[in-house]
């Protein structure tokens, strides 16, 4: 049976005029339209094929090689493009555009907005559906992650304590204020890392390495830096976040912390406006 919703590795059974026709197994035979054909890929009889699988505006199955930009078990920030009667639909990079009921909807939508949602099967229309109802698709597996290690992030909304943010498609984390050192907006894709695994189950998060491992790349980035420019750098303990951030992808703070060992260890000089090697 086909993976609806997902990519599926499918075996060419045979070419009409308006396309080829994949082996869907139970399913039957699948359409993969003329326009969608690869032309730098095989596409024989008995060739494979790696085609995503949804339903066409007659809810059949159909084959394309066209890249949507979620699969059903993924969240992604989707804008939304139509609010009808039916609903609300969103675009997802495919021609069909995507459901949103508004039973799934948590806060009023309009056209142009974005939303973070999440894309599942109805299991009795097989329609691919989406959700903003994040939380019953979150948290179902304990968390196995270790202090430091490096993760994909979604941003999902902003609370009074920083933002809220899903790890690999699997968990709620927090990014709290005092770790947002760059503009965050809600649908934002970011590389984080594990700050900390409470014993509550909650995460906290951080757009930076932490601990030693923060310190060692920060050291050599500085250092790096200050060597490619003659030994001298415009940034200092007194510059703008901004300029840090931009610098080097770390907060003022740790960037202080940075430059005051280096002072320490005799390697550079620290003045008012900037640092320079020794």
């Amino acid at each position: 049976m086909a993976l609806v919703g997902r990519y599926n590795s499918l075996q060419v059974v045979k070419h009409t005029n308006f396309g080829l026709y994949l082996d869907g197994a139970q399913d039957g035979e699948i359409l993969l339209p003329n326009r969608y054909i690869p032309k730098d890929i095989p596409s024989e009889d008995e060739d494979w094929l790696n085609v995503f699988i949804y339903l066409d505006s007659d809810d059949k199955l159909i084959a394309t090689t066209e890249k949507p930009k979620v699969q059903v078990g993924e969240f992604a920030s989707l804008k939304v493009v139509e609010v009808n009667s039916i609903g609300i639909f969103l675009d997802w990079g495919l021609p069909k555009d995507l459901l949103l009921p508004y039973s799934e909807e948590k806060r009023p939508l309009k056209a142009g907005d974005y939303c973070v949602v999440h894309v599942y099967l109805d299991k009795h229309t097989r329609r691919i559906t989406a959700t903003t109802r994040l939380d019953r698709y979150l948290d179902k597996v304990p968390a196995n992650y270790t202090v430091g290690q490096e993760v994909d992030l979604l941003v999902a909304e902003e609370t009074a304590m920083g933002f809220k943010a899903i790890i690999n498609n699997k968990h709620w984390g927090l990014i709290h204020k005092n770790e947002v050192f760059k503009f965050l907006r809600s649908g934002k894709q970011e590389k984080g890392f594990i700050k900390e695994v409470r014993s509550d189950g909650n995460i906290s998060l951080s757009l930076q390495p932490v601990g030693e491992q923060l310190s060692s790349s920060l050291n050599a980035k500085i250092l790096g830096k200050l060597r490619e420019n003659n030994g001298v750098l415009p940034v200092s303990d007194k510059s703008d976040p901004a300029v840090i951030s931009n610098l080097f992808g770390v907060s003022k703070g740790n960037f202080k912390k940075a430059i005051g060992a280096l002072y320490k260890q005799g390697q550079i000089v620290i003045h008012a406006d900037r640092i320079e090697l020794v």
